[in-house]
């Protein structure tokens, strides 16, 4: 796929995966001009003094607003679609306000991609949009149903996804909260030390996408293999790496809306996806409404497929959270002192 002269819309782009998306694309070629569509002027008005970059462009607008979102999209050849809320208990408490953004904010994205002939659409999605229990996981459920209706009634617009797990230090994750209790020497506050999550870095997102980008047909869903571990572990690895054995941890209690592991592909979907080595590609279904083929026909081999969730995933104890731990940077700024760029986190 030629991209030079070619130009990327990023909405959310203020977020910790647009600004790494942002940061690995100017290092090269590929985009002509890359567009940050959010609605926070002031995290704009920060990238844009931090960057200063012809081939960056800036767009005021909301999701939830179709008549902001596509003039965006005019002359626009891809779009990486993360705009979202994401906390689970903002989402808990303002349900709604998921659904606009969430639910209605991809589906206007999609229809003026597709009003505007975008070749092709990538919507970020989560692990906790395999079998939901919260309203973020049951937004972001819904978006994935939305995206793929859309994408069977789109002819110039390829719409495909990515489900993926946590991402490792990014804004409002676990692992930036850990590391302030540590240094501050309050206690690390912990739900469950058995919950078990998939952990990503900001690369490995990228990639993801990236792989959907490049492989990807319209209403695939991608899903990255990504490897899993305790929460109480975690906790255990930053403990090591600080040097701050005894280190006071306080069990909490499971929040309202978690898990105690997250599932990145259902068993319905491991039944027909394609094992891609690193990626499991998940093809769209497109049964039609004939209601045979979902009440009437039956499936044996559904009840003999597993889940591919954080608990029966490759498992990552205390030494190998470590060795993915001291990647980020984040972490190597923290507790080794090492510098890093932080113009570009806001």
């Amino acid at each position: 796929m030629t991209l030079f002269k070619k130009t990327l819309l990023i909405t959310g782009g203020t977020g910790s995966f647009g600004m790494a998306t942002l940061n690995r694309f100017l290092e090269t070629d590929h985009f002509r001009e890359i567009r940050i569509f959010s609605r926070d002027e002031k995290k704009q008005d920060d990238m844009r003094n931090a960057y200063k970059h012809d081939r960056v462009k800036f767009y005021l607008g909301d999701v939830r607003d179709y008549d902001s979102v596509e003039p965006a999209t005019r002359g626009v050849d891809f779009i990486f679609h993360a705009a979202a809320l994401k906390q689970v208990p903002s989402c808990e408490f303002f349900p709604v306000e998921a659904v606009k953004t969430n639910v209605l904010g991809t589906q206007n994205v999609i229809r003026a991609a597709g009003n505007n002939r975008v070749e092709k659409v990538i919507c970020l999605s989560t692990d906790k949009a395999a079998y939901p229990i919260n309203a973020m996981g049951i937004s972001k459920a819904m978006m994935e149903k939305v995206a793929i209706a859309e994408s069977r009634n789109l002819k110039e617009t390829v719409v495909c996804l990515t489900r993926y797990g946590n991402v490792m230090a990014s804004r409002g994750s676990v692992i930036p909260l850990f590391l302030s209790q540590i240094l501050s020497g309050q206690p690390i506050t912990i739900t469950d030390p058995n919950m078990s999550r998939f952990f990503m870095s900001l690369d490995d997102a990228i990639d993801l996408v990236l792989f959907a980008f490049e492989k990807g047909n319209s209403g695939d869903l991608f899903v990255n293999k990504a490897p899993a571990g305790k929460i109480g572990d975690l906790a255990e690895a930053l403990i090591q790496l600080s040097g701050k054995e005894g280190q006071e941890v306080k069990i909490i209690g499971t929040r309202h809306g978690e898990k105690l592991y997250e599932t990145l592909c259902t068993r319905e979907e491991m039944l027909r996806a394609d094992d891609l080595g690193s990626f499991y590609r998940i093809p769209a279904d497109n049964r039609d409404l004939n209601y045979s083929k979902y009440y009437s026909e039956g499936e044996e081999s559904v009840s003999r497929e597993e889940d591919y969730h954080s608990h029966n995933a490759n498992q990552k104890d205390i030494e190998g959270l470590k060795g993915l731990l001291r990647k980020l940077p984040l972490v190597r700024n923290k507790l080794f002192g090492e510098v890093y760029d932080q113009r570009y986190v806001f």
